[in-house]
């Protein structure tokens, strides 16, 4: 697979038209790349609620209400861009409404438009606090023409057993969007899908948002850096970086990811993560007795 990873440039966009445009014109550019597969941000369609409220200055709420009533809109738009341009799209994530409550779900689209859906599980702060939203369904896997994948949105990444979960159900790469407001929120990010990339002996593909506008709530600011990790083991990097892009650098990462490399190091590797995962319940730690 040729993967195609976004540190989209937030913007302010007038309309879904203007942000489909835009979607479209990274696609093109990922396809005429080889990409197979491209993955955006975590609520990359966000930049468009300041434009939509129509107030100078949205409270979290407005906005929020906002982007769920165009919600189906842009999701139309995303799907057309992936049967317009022959790509497997995950589009980021948009806030949905799932009966009286919200959820942030993050789509993946075949080539011929059909999708499925991973909902955000860990909910940070912001979402919570400001937003209102729910936790969403447990993990999923998603069948493609190269094998299983799955989706840890932002948040879920930093906990290990939501992405195991997905592992263990044969996905060997996870797609990260994410959308973080300072370097330390990134980081954590990054830690954690290096992390899940050593532990599961897998791949993991991070993509950011990246500026912002004052007029957005949600995207005001934006750090971060588009990125790919694998395996810390032979074969692999040192450092286990398959591809990275400078940190706050806008634009297009793409990576040739083979599965077959990863089941070379499960096996001979120096280590085994993968096998060696923990399946017993993890013992109660007491306190040491000193005598």
């Amino acid at each position: 697979m040729r993967l195609a990873c976004l540190a989209w440039p937030v913007e302010p966009t007038p309309d879904v038209a203007g942000f489909a445009a835009r979607l479209g014109d990274w696609a093109a550019e990922a396809k005429a790349g080889g990409a197979d597969l491209l993955l955006l941000p975590e609520y990359a369609c966000v930049e468009l609620g300041a434009a939509l409220t129509g107030q100078s200055a949205p409270d979290a709420a407005t906005e929020l209400r906002a982007m769920v009533e165009v919600a189906p809109a842009i999701l139309a738009a995303m799907r057309d861009v992936a049967r317009r341009h022959g790509i497997w799209l995950q589009p980021g994530t948009l806030p949905m409404r799932e009966g009286g409550r919200f959820v942030n779900r993050a789509p993946l689209i075949a080539p011929d438009g059909s999708l499925a859906m991973q909902e955000k599980r860990q909910m940070t702060r912001f979402e919570t606090e400001h937003w209102g939203i729910s936790a969403g369904a447990p993990p999923h896997v998603f069948e493609t023409p190269w094998g299983r994948i799955g989706i840890a949105v932002c948040y879920d990444a930093e906990f290990p057993a939501l992405v195991r979960a997905q592992v263990e159900a044969g996905a060997w790469l996870i797609l990260v969007p994410t959308c973080t407001d300072t370097a330390h929120g990134f980081n954590r990010v990054r830690v954690g899908a290096q992390a899940r990339a050593m532990e599961n002996q897998c791949f993991v593909a991070v993509a950011p948002t990246l500026g912002g506008f004052e007029g957005s709530v949600a995207l005001d600011e934006n750090h971060g850096a588009a990125g790919v990790y694998g395996p810390i083991d032979r074969g692999f990097a040192a450092d286990g970086v398959v591809a990275e892009l400078p940190f706050d650098q806008p634009g297009l990462l793409f990576a040739d990811l083979d599965p077959a490399r990863l089941e070379a190091v499960r096996q001979d590797g120096a280590v085994r993560n993968h096998r060696d995962w923990p399946h017993a319940t993890v013992p109660t730690a007491e306190p040491a007795v000193f005598s």
